[in-house]
């Protein structure tokens, strides 16, 4: 399909500066890379506030109860930061894109919508959550958290239904290059929301699981196995290593998703350049003329894996015009590399399964003793966290950049939808300094709820005695 661009705007796009628009790409990119972690950690880390609360009010361990209040700090400060980049994210869809927004913000305006309805709600309830912890009964304070791990998990969901739409447009009609008979229900469920928001909401719960783990993971190497920070590296970890094995499953749907309907971005994702059976599988490599060279090609690999067939027909990116093809070594890095740490999470969390089993057969405590493979475990413990960051943004770089040219999939290009006023580099470096003096503010200040004497107790959990901090 051709871009719709006709009237001042399609004039207007012809004399784009080209700068202006690599920076107003550029910090898209870059505050979209920033902000999508710490949305990540406000759907998942949530959840594990809760799982270690509800422990600790079943069990009365004090351990379980004060990873609870510690967790839910740091959930509060990164709550607000990720509030303050959220924001920043909202402008610019606007200020940078005028293209998209003003000629489909009628069509996925539901889900932008009803994920500030999210948000506020979780906002409320985090508020009730963090400063009545000592006003309630341990059990109503649990209930105090529900709605903010559903608040959480809805605000992800309707946020990538916009981008899903992106991916796939549905949802109204054009005529005469203007949007008519708008159906936002259907744009927001449209074929890529199934897929999309699933792979998001589990590579949250991973990211957040993981990194959590990670922290205490460098702890334990240090010496400090007391049961606090045992605790504080199992129970997220068991909850990466629930959610991994299902994350491949998801991942591998939504790569059948796109063999079936975005095509040219399964040949940009693969380096597929001709369209035929019979499709190797390429490992790494770099895009050429004619392919992939310097790749390890598995023989029928692609075809296999799409259809379970060496016959299922691959279409290649000879199937569109040179200009609608996406950067194919960048995408097909990305893709192979986010392949590499969801498989690496997997070994970890197989490794976690083993350890678990002959615990529960020898006996003795967990995590206890220098033996080389428990320091080798909890070495690989502390890489989780890094590796479930960049499998999450080097799949978001394969949605992203898959998609190119296109901002709306076939309707759409990139260059029509920039913002046409000259000086968006310095927009770009501001943006930056900003960022910038963000993570400064926002490392220092979780780095000093670490160093700071346990938090006060709620007049219920008196029997709490004082443990180290992380």
């Amino acid at each position: 399909m051709q871009p719709i661009a006709s009237g001042p705007r399609a004039l207007a796009a012809t004399v784009v500066h080209q700068g202006d628009l690599d920076a107003a790409r550029a910090q898209m990119g870059f505050s979209l890379a920033w902000h999508i972690v710490l949305a990540c950690l406000g759907v998942g880390l949530p959840l594990l506030t809760l799982i270690v609360e509800w422990r600790g009010v079943r069990t009365g361990d004090p351990s379980y109860r004060l990873l609870a209040r510690r967790w839910a700090r740091a959930m509060g400060v990164l709550f607000a930061v990720g509030a303050v980049s959220g924001t920043i994210l909202s402008f610019e869809m606007g200020l940078l894109w005028p293209g998209l927004m003003g000629t489909y913000g009628q069509v996925i305006g539901l889900p932008f919508a009803m994920e500030g309805i999210a948000f506020f709600i979780e906002a409320i309830f985090l508020g009730i959550y963090l400063y009545a912890w000592d006003r309630l009964s341990p059990r109503t304070h649990l209930l105090t958290g529900v709605p903010i791990v559903v608040a959480g998990v809805a605000s992800a969901f309707f946020v990538v239904c916009a981008n899903a739409w992106m991916n796939q447009p549905r949802g109204f009609t054009l005529r005469d290059g203007k949007v008519v008979h708008v159906d936002p229900w259907a744009a927001m469920f449209n074929p890529a929301t199934p897929p999309q928001t699933t792979h998001m909401i589990l590579a949250a719960l991973m990211v957040a699981a993981f990194l959590t783990s990670s922290v205490y993971a460098v702890a334990l190497l240090r010496g400090r196995r007391d049961r606090y920070h045992r605790l504080g590296f199992t129970v997220p970890l068991v909850l990466g290593a629930i959610v991994t094995p299902v994350q491949l499953f998801v991942g591998d749907w939504a790569a059948r998703f796109i063999a079936h309907y975005q095509p040219v971005k399964l040949a940009a994702m693969e380096g597929v350049y001709r369209t035929g059976d019979h499709v190797p599988l390429t490992i790494a490599g770099i895009a050429g003329p004619r392919g992939l060279r310097y790749g390890l090609r598995i023989p029928d690999g692609l075809s296999l894996l799409v259809g379970y067939s060496p016959n299922t027909v691959i279409k290649g990116l000879e199937e569109v015009p040179p200009d609608q093809r996406p950067p194919v070594t960048g995408v097909h890095l990305a893709f192979d590399l986010m392949v590499a740490c969801g498989l690496f999470l997997l070994a970890v969390s197989v490794w976690l399964l083993v350890l678990g089993l002959l615990r529960r057969r020898r006996g003795g405590p967990w995590l206890e003793g220098e033996s080389r493979p428990l320091r080798a475990f909890l070495a690989l413990g502390v890489l989780t966290g890094p590796a479930a960051v960049v499998a999450l943004e080097c799949g978001w770089t394969v949605t992203e950049e898959g998609r190119q040219p296109w901002i709306v999939w076939g309707l759409l290009r990139v260059h029509d939808a920039v913002n046409v006023a000259p000086g968006l580099m310095a927009g770009l470096w501001l943006v930056v300094v900003v960022y910038a003096l963000m993570t400064v503010a926002t490392v220092y200040v979780l780095r000093r709820l670490t160093r700071d004497r346990p938090v006060p107790l709620a007049p219920q959990e008196h029997d709490v005695r004082e443990y180290p901090v992380v």
